[in-house]
């Protein structure tokens, strides 16, 4: 099967019509979560093509086949990361510029910045003394890395 559109996207599914289907998921790393043209197999060992025809990135949630009885539902494994809780915006606007300068893209939730785990980030967070934890979490979209340059 060869999937070249989003049908919809669960949050937009009313709850009594959603709990009607049998669903099956797609497992996908964040970093799947940008690709335009991939083979994936659900947890029932179908095998699918995705070929989207939009210009857009997937997003956990994402139904990608839906009939009467059955859907196929995009889901995103944990990534390895840092959860950053600035206490001050004085520490956001420092941590925000040091990530910058290593052109780390991160992603917001509430009061909390998250950033895919690197060793050097843990130990520049240790040497200014802002708060984080280091855990397992799936991110809703993918980290997109912006590239440029400073010439």
């Amino acid at each position: 099967m060869i999937i070249d559109h989003i049908v919809t996207h669960i949050d937009e599914m009313d709850k009594d019509q959603l709990a009607k289907y049998h669903k099956e998921k797609v497992y996908l790393e964040s970093s799947d979560l940008v690709k335009r043209i991939q083979r994936v197999k659900t947890d029932h060992g179908k095998e699918l093509g995705i070929r989207l025809k939009d210009a857009r990135d997937l997003v956990a949630g994402d139904v990608l086949f839906m009939d009467d009885h059955n859907m196929i539902v995009v889901d995103v494994m944990p990534d390895d990361l840092l959860i950053i809780k600035p206490r001050t915006i004085q520490e956001m606007g420092n941590i925000a510029h040091q990530l910058g300068n290593r052109h780390l893209p991160a992603q917001f939730e509430g009061d909390e910045m998250f950033v895919q785990y690197d060793y050097l980030v843990e130990e520049l967070l240790q040497e200014l003394a802002i708060p984080f934890e280091r855990e397992k979490r799936k991110v809703k979209q993918a980290f997109r890395h912006i590239g440029h340059s400073h010439g």
